[in-house]
């Protein structure tokens, strides 16, 4: 027992020396011929960056529109517990991941790696990884939620550049409400085939007198089967990933 305990914590502590060495090692350290404050203002920066993390991934990604989209068709099979929390965060966080995939690599290869190489200051490199991100989000707003986020900064008195490229207090709002409205909208789509096989057994089971027998308790099954035949996960996906531009 004890040298299964022993090799199962040598196993784990393998990969991580491994990516411990991939990455570079002068991040956190104090720079010998640079400058402290420096060093101060990028390490601090780093840590706001990671504890915002979660908030920067809901905001700026394709996250809202597949958890949206998940969790109504988990709501109109009427299970409430299958697939579980965890399961549907799980795949809406990887395919997030699969959709923005090539704008994390250019906010890579474009800021991150050209600042740890002391190739660019720290402004131009928030500058450089910020904008793959905003070409996303241009890109999957829709005209009239920038419209009316521009007509509110208007009205508040507020001097918003609404020409390329657009100012992120006005982009990023209407960025999330398009994709909440974009994420009900195929909610509704996926939904619907479930609400008229409940309608049908509704009607079967009222004509044959069975008052007190809940019409979602044989309907339910009904529903997973109509979902596997039609390779449903597949449906979804697939038109979840291609609706993105």
């Amino acid at each position: 027992m004890i040298r299964l305990i022993v090799f199962l914590a040598a196993m784990m502590a393998v990969p991580e020396l491994a990516v411990a060495q991939q990455l570079p090692t002068d991040l956190l350290n104090v720079p010998v011929d640079g400058s402290v404050a420096a060093w101060i203002i990028r390490t601090f920066g780093l840590l706001t960056i990671l504890s915002v993390a979660p908030g920067i991934l809901i905001m700026v990604t394709s996250f809202p529109r597949f958890i949206i989209a998940f969790s109504i068709l988990r709501s109109g099979m009427g299970l409430s517990s299958t697939p579980s929390n965890m399961i549907l965060l799980s795949l809406s966080l990887f395919m997030t991941f699969y959709v923005m995939s090539p704008t994390f690599d250019q906010a890579w290869q474009n800021g991150v790696q050209p600042l740890l190489a002391n190739q660019i200051n720290e402004t131009e490199a928030v500058q450089r990884i910020a904008e793959p991100f905003r070409t996303f989000m241009a890109a999957n707003t829709r005209d009239k939620d920038l419209a009316l986020f521009v007509d509110l900064a208007r009205e508040r008195g507020q001097n918003i550049q609404t020409t390329d490229p657009i100012d992120y207090r006005v982009l990023i709002p209407a960025f999330m409400i398009s994709e909440i409205r974009r994420g009900f909208e195929i909610g509704f789509l996926v939904v619907l085939p479930f609400l008229v096989i409940d309608l049908i057994v509704a009607t079967i089971t009222m004509a044959m007198g069975m008052m007190m027998l809940p019409p979602t308790s044989i309907s339910l099954p009904f529903k997973i089967l109509f979902f596997v035949l039609i390779d449903g996960w597949n449906l979804l996906v697939g038109s979840l990933v291609r609706s993105f531009s």
